[in-house]
């Protein structure tokens, strides 16, 4: 237990709670319209418990391979920089051949998961290696560009993205097939709906990296680590946090008009939602670790369930 310990700390296993509301709520969207045909004229698609563990099983095997391939391709950096240097690998609480053996494991914890959406669906099978690639490259981006945050706020936009295309990939390809022959736009609108998701986790991912980057912005700009904090400075960072959180109401409050069962409490939902990252902004404090934790942790979390649990309400109440 106490070596399971290590590894669940090693990847952060706990802010798994971050992005797997997402795809939830992702998954919840395409299974309404599902059983909606009537929104876009296609044929129902019946529920399977198999969709709901392969879902299940990708996120969590993606996260887990992706966060470990940051602490082996980041441990001479992290070693480097004192608020990291007590990590696992570091101190060497564990070897870096068990972390790769982690890492082999759970890649191929989330290639068997895309198996379950098999023989209906391919796509997520065929598309979990360039999936894992490009969860990997975050790690590898810091090296060469200072858009690193974005970089993050891409590989959790995936999620929402990701659980829709598992669960309604072929009828998003006969929607653009058709639109293509046909140009048939409201086909083609009413699958845009997880892609304004998907962009609200983006700016929300971004947003909040480039907060939590702010705590390393002398170290990375004195070991050439890109990152905005380090590159433009802290005050000019956190404008830029800002205005990523700023970015993300905007896609929420426009997905009612794309997605039907979102009405009044989705819109309730986004208030409080930007109630709480004006509070996050408000309490940030870049040379107080703990508050730092509270903003990227604590509110995150909050934010993230929020939109799971009003979604959700929604979705249930217009089912």
């Amino acid at each position: 237990m106490s070596i399971l310990a290590r590894y669940l700390e090693l990847i952060r296993f706990s802010h798994t709670l971050f992005a797997l509301p997402f795809a939830f709520l992702g998954a919840l969207m395409a299974w309404y319209m599902n059983y909606h045909p009537e929104v876009e004229g296609a044929a129902i698609i019946p529920f399977r418990l198999l969709d709901f563990v392969g879902i299940l099983v990708c996120m969590v095997f993606a996260r887990s391979a992706a966060m470990t391939f940051n602490r082996i391709a980041d441990r001479k950096i992290d070693a480097l920089n004192p608020r990291t240097s007590s990590r696992h690998l570091c101190v060497g609480s564990l070897s870096l051949r068990s972390a790769v053996v982690f890492l082999v494991l759970s890649s191929l914890g989330f290639v068997a998961g895309t198996l379950c959406f098999l023989p209906r669906n391919p796509i997520p099978a065929v598309a979990a290696l360039p999936v894992l690639l490009f969860l990997f490259g975050y790690s590898l981006a810091k090296r060469f560009t200072n858009l690193v945050h974005f970089w993050l706020g891409a590989a959790l936009m995936l999620t929402p993205l990701a659980a829709w295309v598992a669960l309604r990939g072929e009828v998003w390809v006969r929607a653009f097939q058709t639109w293509c022959d046909s140009g048939d736009l409201p086909l083609l609108l009413s699958e845009l709906s997880p892609f304004l998701l998907a962009g609200a986790v983006l700016f929300w991912s971004a947003g909040f990296d480039i907060i939590y980057a702010c705590m390393d912005a002398a170290f990375d700009r004195t070991h050439g680590v890109f990152s905005i904090p380090g590159r433009y400075g802290v005050p000019a960072a956190l404008r830029l946090a800002a205005l990523c959180h700023f970015c993300v109401l905007l896609p929420l409050l426009a997905l009612p008009m794309f997605f039907p069962p979102f009405s009044s409490i989705w819109l309730a939902g986004v208030l409080f939602i930007a109630l709480l990252l004006i509070y996050e902004h408000a309490i940030v404090d870049v040379q107080d670790a703990k508050k730092v934790n509270i903003a990227f942790f604590h509110v995150n979390s909050i934010i993230s369930l929020t939109l799971l649990g009003v979604g959700g309400v929604e979705i249930f109440l217009h089912w």
